[in-house]
């Protein structure tokens, strides 16, 4: 078979047959993964992802791309970490209630997310200048990382979602031992307090959306690649353990967001182990210290009846991809529209030969008008945006699903 083509990455918006608007963001490296989008302080529109040969080799980076407001194209990227000696992932744009545009990643050694740190920089003029990178968070356990954006409370009091990767003596980075935590901060982000998330093992990349009347909902990926979690809180430092949503996961990530009148918006793969032929050993069997292995195999081998239940499960189909709403603070999802179509296939993170075909690692923002922007990984070779107009949710014009 062979290799399906990489698309046109000229940043042009385009509108689609239904209403959309889509592009394919300008990139420059062979892989581009795990986008992150903010309305930026001035108003423009800000895309971060990590770019380079493939997820875990050290010439991955950060890059920043943006479309200036009342515009159809996406500027030429920037990059904006230059570590060589560490994979550096999962950006994720926070623009601060200082006018500050803070970004956050991680930066680890090889496949090793045990070893990583989220490090930050700032700029003062949304986005075109950046100050000096500089380490924000570590442990002495294991690895922090971040991947979706931090909210403000109206305390004044910042909340950062993280997952934990435990190192585990004598074995590599597998996952199933992943822990979620809020950590806060009450002086604009000089310091920050842990909050574990209590019973999170598996339930990662958590995604805090505030409700009406204070109330804070989260929604976590499961390693275990089957369902969407969900919790609450009070305040955002006292968490329910995460149970599941009545909506499919493959171990890969989501992202939800609040709409005008007390609608949640969540972007996910309508997939879970349920629907994989296969599974990887692992995420980075095709790396090793050095970089890319010449001529690797990913390890994969067959599903088996309840194969997964309590260990991380890699190679689950990433597609389709799927936007639901729910009325009911996340109950239940009676809206779905589908967004992006393949067969999704994620049993390697190869881009150079177009053997990955994933459509995945979902970003929302919505903008002042009510507009829903979107940002994910097509192919692991290109980063994908569309718009959906705020109109769209008020009628049924976007290939709804049943």
């Amino acid at each position: 078979m062979s290799s399906p083509a990489a698309p046109a990455t000229d940043g042009l918006v385009r509108a689609r047959p239904d209403g959309l608007g889509e592009a394919y963001l300008p990139t420059r490296t062979v892989q581009s993964h795990a986008a992150n989008l903010a309305v930026l302080p001035d108003g423009d529109l800000g895309c971060v992802w990590f770019g380079g040969t493939q997820e875990g080799v050290a010439d991955i980076s950060v890059w920043f791309s943006r479309l200036p407001a009342g515009t159809d194209r996406w500027r030429d990227p920037v990059r904006l970490s230059d570590d060589a000696t560490r994979s550096e992932q999962n950006p994720v744009l926070f623009a601060a209630p200082t006018g500050e545009l803070w970004l956050l990643h991680t930066a680890q050694h090889a496949g090793d997310q045990d070893t990583a740190v989220v490090r930050v920089r700032v700029s003062v003029d949304s986005g075109r200048t950046w100050g000096p990178v500089r380490d924000l968070l570590s442990s002495p356990h294991g690895g922090v990382f971040v991947r979706q954006p931090p909210v403000v409370l109206p305390s004044g009091r910042w909340l950062l979602p993280t997952f934990a990767c435990p190192r585990a003596a004598g074995r590599a980075w597998s996952g199933e031992h992943d822990t979620s935590s809020v950590w806060f901060s009450d002086d604009g982000g000089a310091s920050w307090q842990e909050a574990p998330v209590p019973a999170s093992t598996g339930r990662v990349h958590m995604n805090i959306v505030p409700r009406p009347g204070g109330r804070l909902t989260a929604y976590f990926r499961s390693r275990w690649a089957d369902h969407v979690y969900r919790s609450g809180s009070p305040d955002g430092i006292t968490w329910q353990p995460p149970h599941p949503v009545g909506l499919p996961n493959n171990n890969s990530s989501i992202q939800a967001v609040a709409l005008p009148g007390g609608l949640t918006a969540l972007a996910f793969n309508d997939s879970s182990r349920r629907d994989a032929v296969a599974r990887r050993a692992s995420l980075y069997d095709e790396i090793d210290g050095a970089g890319i292995v010449e001529d690797a195999v990913p390890q994969v081998r067959a599903v088996e009846d309840g194969d997964g239940d309590r260990t991380a499960f890699w190679g689950a189909p990433r597609a389709p991809l799927v936007l639901a709403v729910s009325a009911d603070d996340g109950s239940t999802w009676p809206r779905r529209w589908l967004l992006a179509d393949g067969d999704g296939y994620a049993l390697s993170n190869n881009s150079r030969d177009g053997i990955n075909r994933e459509l995945s690692y979902p970003s929302l923002v919505v903008d002042s008008a009510g507009d829903l922007h979107v940002a994910f990984t097509h192919h692991r070779r290109a980063i994908r945006y569309l718009r959906v107009p705020a109109r769209m949710f008020r009628t049924e014009a976007v290939g709804e699903r049943d």
